[in-house]
């Protein structure tokens, strides 16, 4: 393969290093006006009265959308207005005006009278005998013989007056629960048995680029423009909600400044964009300030948890008991704790291993999957745990983890499925030999002034990969092969590097190829949503497919032009050449267009999707085309591994940690993109460094008003924070269930930063493990000075 595994310059930088790139603000339109939401200051209420003549009186105001104007789903889904909002900051109507001012004065000169109903935004509150809904019908959603219902549930009042006098996690009926192997045998048989409550918050998503959108409709065809992770998903996504044909809705996406799982299929206010040009009949801009981005934008769901965890003295994991209370939000249905419970199985390979677990509407922010949902949770939670096992066994911290690493053929999780590969050893042996772990263990508890030096390692498993997705190609006449790409432009540079696989089959330079991104009008094929890691591994196969369709119909127009048997043909460096001569890719286009039929794009493949069949349809006739299905075997489920290793200084007089030196090492299968995965695996771990230390959810628990609605309020690590430099290293051992051998990358860095630096302030601390994260400045602080912690045991959301 002479373009995977190379550093190539993505087709996106030279516009983005010289500002032409266009985000969703950049967008403009002849007669655009501007629109502003009026966000609930509650947090759970019914509108009983809206007056907004005062503001449509004002000149430069042109109308207001409100929440019977939008689709309205079925509970617990989220419609993008509402009459009766779950959360503050929840968009109850839209104005447009004809600037931003004005839209913001007549916001303000709308009299609305809302009726308070009752709130909670602590899962074990709503929990108690008595607490309050965060919904009118109720607080969990349970899946039974009947299906889903929604409906309150309480916990015995002994639940909590157990766990008061055990010190630990309340643990009532669970409404998720799954187990293997005899658990009172494996602990039994361990010869160190620990149990702990351990907490982590809730926090923003804070991608760069709030998802602001513009919109216009032209003879009943509206074009929109947005922010998202994946152009052809939120394509076909939008158009449904907007009750469009597809092929009556235009989106444009090139950009996406960050999305981190918040933008998977677009954003739910976008139908507020396009209904309100649509009602006006002008082009609308909605731009999202940071604040109403900190509300809207969707958020990772906190833990209270509580493990027990069973070991034998050589350090092999015997049995583990986990459960967890999931802070869900008001909407929809996250299962990152369901994810949590599968990791925590896969990572350790217990002999027997229960899960429990409930996840509670809460009258806070809607949550969404955030870059390793429910893994980078549970990893940052558990690995300290580990350490302080290996401490108390007398085992090193690295050769505990490689004891309990799964293997190829290891079963997990409930369905005792197993991976497609798992070189998890290897890459703690590349890692640890890279980091020089013997050598900066030496480093472990040094004192210099009032710094004291810790050293962490942290392991992240996250799925890597899904498959059966649509490849579609084109040489046109001129000569060039057109790889049209259904996934998003994250910055991650995979709408560009899983065209690779197409380019490298038919022999051809990189500069001979074009990639065709971001606009629904430009014909896209049926692709994965990008998220969960799956691009690299979903796509080079689905680019490879097609590629290998293309080969074939090159070889058949050669043959049929030129004499020979097709499979006498070779398809390299811009040509077809064998027993009858040699013809260029120009020419072979030229030819599949005469012939027609399959060669052209007008006979297709009966098991690509409807909206690969729709792209092809419209290119059918320009050029010789390449499309097809991913049939290509997967058995097993595809995931990647992180490993990190961090070194820390806690300054025990004031509880500031600064972090000195990280490396991440990986198992992704083949690396496609050197430069591409560093910046994976170190930007990953740098979000996990701010899961560690400093992001969190605060609410005033009496009237359930956020106070970390900004930025600074919440803040993501910044360049101060981080070292100058860190290292990598790759496994490179192909995946053996997909042609490329590539896995996913994205997801488990977070996890690996994250658990390495907790590791890592546990350490300092001498091997204290706080169970909280993240571990802030005043929670390390009244552990060093033996002052009562700032919070409870199981206390969120302070």
């Amino acid at each position: 393969m002479a373009l995977i595994g190379q550093d190539i310059s993505p087709p996106d930088l030279r516009a983005k290093v010289t500002g032409r790139a266009k985000y969703s603000e950049d967008f403009k339109a002849e007669g655009m006006v501007f629109a502003k939401l009026l966000l609930s200051p509650m947090p759970h209420a019914r509108v009983r009265s809206v007056d907004a003549s005062r503001a449509l009186a004002m000149p430069g105001v042109f109308g207001i959308l409100r929440a019977s104007e939008v689709n309205q789903p079925d509970a617990p889904g989220e419609a993008a207005l509402t009459d009766e909002p779950k959360y503050v900051g929840e968009p109850i109507l839209a104005l447009a005006a004809v600037d931003e001012t004005t839209a913001a004065d007549a916001i303000e000169a709308i009299d609305i009278d809302l009726e308070p109903l009752p709130f909670s935004i602590d899962p074990l509150e709503s929990l108690r005998p008595g607490g309050p809904d965060a919904r009118l019908e109720g607080n969990v959603l349970r899946f039974g013989p009947d299906g889903r219902e929604l409906l309150p549930m309480k916990w015995a009042q002994a639940d909590f007056d157990a766990a008061e006098a055990e010190g630990r996690l309340p643990m009532g009926e669970p409404t998720d629960e799954w187990e293997h192997g005899d658990l009172d045998d494996a602990f039994a048989e361990a010869d160190y048995v620990f149990e702990d409550t351990i907490v982590h918050q809730s926090l923003s998503h804070h991608p760069m680029e709030p998802r602001s959108s513009m919109a216009y409709w032209d003879n009943g065809r509206c074009y929109l423009y947005g922010s998202t992770q994946s152009t052809q998903r939120t394509h076909t996504a939008l158009a449904g909600q907007l009750d469009l044909d597809p092929g009556d809705l235009v989106f444009v996406g090139q950009y996406c400044g960050g999305g981190f799982g918040s933008k998977i299929a677009g954003a739910t206010i976008y139908q507020v964009t396009a209904l309100l040009a649509k009602k006006i009949q002008r082009p609308v801009m909605l731009r999202i300030n940071r604040y109403e981005e900190t509300y809207i934008g969707r958020g990772r769901p906190g833990f209270q948890a509580w493990t027990k965890m069973g070991f034998r003295n050589d350090g092999k994991i015997t049995a583990i008991d986990l459960y967890i209370v999931q802070d869900h939000g008001p909407y929809g249905r996250s299962s990152d704790y369901i994810t949590a419970g599968a990791v925590t199985d896969l990572m350790y390979q217990p002999d027997a291993m229960r899960f429990r677990g409930i996840t509670v509407y809460t009258n806070t922010p809607p949550r969404a999957a955030q870059r390793a949902p429910g893994g980078a949770q549970i990893v940052a939670m558990l690995e300290p745990l580990v350490d302080k096992a290996a401490r108390e066994l007398g085992i090193d911290r690295v050769e505990i983890r490689k004891m309990n690493a799964p293997t190829h053929d290891s079963p997990f999780g409930p369905q005792r499925g197993t991976t497609t590969s798992a070189f998890v050893r290897e890459a703690i042996d590349v890692g640890a030999e890279q980091f020089d772990w013997a050598g900066k263990q030496a480093l472990s508890g040094q004192r210099n002034g009032t710094k004291v030096t810790g050293v962490g390692v942290g392991v992240s498993p996250y799925v890597g990969g899904s498959s059966g997705f649509d490849g579609l190609l084109l040489i046109r006449p001129d000569g060039q092969l057109y790889i049209h790409q259904g996934i998003g432009n994250l910055g991650t540079h995979s709408m560009a590097d899983t065209a690779r696989a197409a380019a490298d089959e038919l022999g051809l330079e990189w500069e001979n190829c074009a990639v065709i991104w971001g606009d629904s009008s430009q014909h896209l094929p049926y692709s994965s949503v990008q998220a969960g890691s799956q691009t690299i591994h979903a796509h080079t196969r689905a680019n490879y497919a097609a590629a290998l369709d293309m080969k074939r119909k090159l070889q058949e127009v050669a043959a049929a032009s030129l004499g020979g048997a097709a499979s006498g043909y070779r398809v390299s460096g811009g040509r077809v050449t064998g027993p009858g001569g040699s013809m260029s890719f120009a020419q072979a286009a030229e030819r599949a267009i005469a012939m027609g039929g399959e060669y052209a794009g007008h006979e297709l493949p009966e098991d690509i999707n409807d909206a690969t069949r729709s792209s092809a349809t419209a290119l059918a006739g320009q050029g010789l085309m390449g499309v097809a299905r991913d049939n290509f075997s997967h058995e097993g489920s595809t995931w990647s591994w992180v490993v990190g290793f961090a070194v820390v200084e806690l300054d025990v007089e004031t509880g500031d940690v600064r972090l000195v030196d990280y490396t991440g090492s990986t198992d992704c299968g083949v690396v496609v993109h050197p430069r591409s995965l560093a910046a994976q695996i170190h930007g990953g771990a740098v979000q996990g460094f701010g899961q560690a230390r400093s992001q969190k959810w605060v609410f005033d628990p009496k009237w359930g008003v956020p106070f970390a609605h900004r930025l600074y309020t919440a803040r993501p690590p910044g360049m101060l924070d981080v070292p100058l430099s860190m290292d990598w290293a790759a496994v490179g051992e192909p995946d053996p269930q997909t042609p490329i051998g590539a896995k996913g990358i994205g997801e488990p860095p977070v996890g690996a930063g994250s658990a390495a630096v907790t590791s890592a302030i546990a350490d300092a601390l001498g091997g204290r493990c706080l169970c909280r994260i993240p571990l802030t400045t005043d929670v390390i602080l009244a552990e060093l000075e033996g002052r009562v912690q700032p919070h409870q045991l199981t206390e969120i959301h302070s």
